[in-house]
């Protein structure tokens, strides 16, 4: 059996590569020039957010043991599992001039939101229309209570973070406004405005987080941040905003409610109130990368120019590159 095979190629310029390209010759001078605007563009981009950075005043108070009675924290997982009071107060000193707004945060550390069967551990669709609220298949294992389906269903609804957080200063409070809190997108389209919540845990259990009943998912901002899943298993998720002006040394009156259950994996809990700069919040790590990458290209363009002053090669001819289309260097 004869089998003929053609191949068949085109002899245009765009088939054979012979399409006209820009192929520069990397000279000395065009290496250490552009080592050089790296190292210019890079330096001061890098000084300018660590400034900026060093510029957000933030205060972070981690109080997953110190909320916890000091007879009972031998065994913290008992406390946090029992009716005992989990109010705690405490007391914050503001280091320097924190201009509003200043953003409230809650931070996990040790906790996997991004685990596999947390993160598909969901229901979209029901979300976002009462008619689909039956569809918990993808839930398991918090899709149904006594055969009736969970709104919002599923392991992220349940682990809802459920730590309360109340401020004020000489005996006056400090408003914390929750609206706006979450991605616009996220309540527009991934949150329904007439999907309310069903047989959700009541907050009555061994301190579980509860959801108002009478308020669309779309709504419920704590809600949409928190399922909002992490990439990292330390991460920060936004409570809510204080829209006043905090002064130097003023003394700042916390009422935490300590429910959520960060002991049984030795997780940890830290409130944090930060300013912010034209760059966001507080981070060096984008300051020094730039530094890094500015001064690595610097130094690599002196030691360059050293080397050609010192020791220069002459170079060869152009004409004799393969590209070149002389006759006579063929």
């Amino acid at each position: 059996m004869n089998t003929n095979l053609c191949f068949c190629y085109s002899d245009s310029k765009f088939t054979q590569q012979e399409l006209p390209a820009c192929k520069p010759i990397l000279t000395p001078q065009w290496v250490i020039s552009a080592f050089m605007l790296v190292s210019f563009v890079f330096i001061p981009i890098g000084v300018a957010s660590l400034l900026a950075s060093r510029d957000v005043v933030e205060i972070i108070y981690q109080y997953e043991t110190e909320c916890i009675p000091a007879p009972m924290r031998g065994d913290k997982l008992k406390f946090i599992q029992s009716t005992e009071n989990k109010t705690c107060n405490r007391k914050l000193i503001v280091p320097k001039l924190m201009k509003q707004p200043i953003y409230v945060y809650y931070q996990l550390d040790n906790f996997f939101q991004n685990h596999r069967r947390y993160v598909k551990s969901r229901s979209d669709v029901q979300l976002q229309d009462p008619k689909n609220e039956n569809d918990t298949s993808s839930c398991d294992p918090e899709d149904l209570s006594n055969g009736s389906p969970i709104v919002p269903c599923g392991l992220i609804a349940w682990s809802l973070f459920n730590d309360t957080y109340s401020f004020s200063r000489n005996n006056q409070n400090l408003t914390v406004n929750k609206r706006g809190i979450s991605w616009k997108s996220d309540r527009d389209s991934k949150f329904g405005d007439n999907v309310f919540p069903k047989n959700f845990q009541n907050g009555t259990i061994k301190g579980g987080a509860s959801l108002d009943t009478t308020i669309p998912l779309s709504e419920q901002e704590d809600l949409i941040v928190w399922m909002r899943t992490a990439a990292l298993p330390t991460f920060r998720k936004l409570y809510g905003k204080i829209e006043v002006d905090l002064q130097a040394n003023e003394v700042i009156d916390v009422t935490l409610q300590n429910n959520y259950n960060t002991y049984s994996f030795d997780g940890k809990k830290k409130l944090v109130l930060s300013t912010t700069s034209w760059l966001g919040g507080k981070n060096n790590f984008l300051g020094i990368a730039y530094l890094t990458v500015g001064g690595l290209c610097f130094f690599l363009a002196m030691a360059f120019a050293v080397i050609y002053l010192v020791k220069p090669r002459r170079l060869g001819d152009p004409s004799y590159l393969s590209w070149n289309k002389n006759p006579a260097g063929h």
